[in-house]
């Protein structure tokens, strides 16, 4: 099918306080239009700094103006590890930013943490494929794919995003929308993901980047800087239907002041 890129912002911010600041705002007020509009927000969380980033949402004003029952929560991508694990992405969100706000439990789209990577990525394809058919999920109009309202994301030094490294072919899947990786080039090697069909068909997405490490991959995707192996990095395949805005530190945004 064809494919539609949305518009791309960059909030070039000083510090990761006001990245902080800026995503609880963003996040907060994209809530309110969306459960407006429909009744619900979806949400797909990703790992890394990100939830310490979020912190601003459990905090007044946000904490008790958010309608959080209408919030349903997913994971853009997961390590194959128990939920209570200190490697888990699921554990990560739950104990700094879930536990702290009222999300309902049944909203809370955590994988089966008993399968293999190949069946819980085959158990959370699924379980999206039936929110779609209870209409929680719509499809999207350009793609055919599962639409979320936000996906909130990082991006590692490699340029990967989600669990999709440069190195490996999943990045490339077009028909899954969850893949299995048993061999990821950063630990813990069994993993599933989302696919960029699913990625790019959200309404609205965030690429949340802060830290002097990733300047120079903020600069291959947003500047004039070249991959080293000349080819693309998965950062640079990120779009979103609506809008992609790149909230961005003044050390992760170093290299693109100095390039120009």
């Amino acid at each position: 099918m064809a494919t539609q890129k949305g518009k791309k912002t960059v909030l070039n911010l000083d510090s990761e306080e006001d990245v902080a600041n800026a995503l609880a705002k963003y996040a907060a007020d994209l809530s309110e239009k969306f459960i407006k509009e429909k009744g619900s927000f979806t949400v797909v969380l990703s790992g890394g700094t990100l939830i310490d980033t979020m912190r601003k949402l459990v905090e007044p004003p946000y904490k008790d103006s958010v309608d959080w029952s209408k919030w349903w929560i997913f994971w853009v991508d997961e390590r194959v590890v128990p939920l209570g694990h200190d490697d888990s992405n699921y554990k990560l969100a739950s104990d700094g930013f879930l536990s702290k706000v009222p999300i309902p439990s049944s909203n809370i789209y955590a994988i089966n943490d008993k399968e293999s990577p190949e069946g819980a990525a085959a158990d959370y394809e699924a379980r999206l494929k039936q929110l779609v058919e209870s209409k929680v999920l719509p499809l999207s109009a350009v793609s055919g794919f599962p639409k979320f309202d936000l996906m909130l994301l990082g991006m590692g030094p490699d340029g990967h995003v989600a669990s999709l490294f440069p190195s490996r072919p999943h990045r490339h899947e077009k028909e899954r929308l969850v893949t299995f990786i048993t061999d990821s080039p950063k630990p813990p090697p069994p993993r599933i993901t989302f696919t960029f069909p699913v990625i790019n068909s959200a309404s609205e997405i965030a690429m949340v980047i802060t830290g002097a490490e990733l300047a120079y991959m903020v600069d291959v995707a947003l500047g004039s800087a070249h991959p080293p192996d000349g080819i693309p990095p998965p950062c640079t395949e990120v779009s979103a239907e609506e809008e992609l805005t790149w909230f961005l530190d003044k050390d992760a945004a170093s290299k693109l002041q100095t390039s120009g």
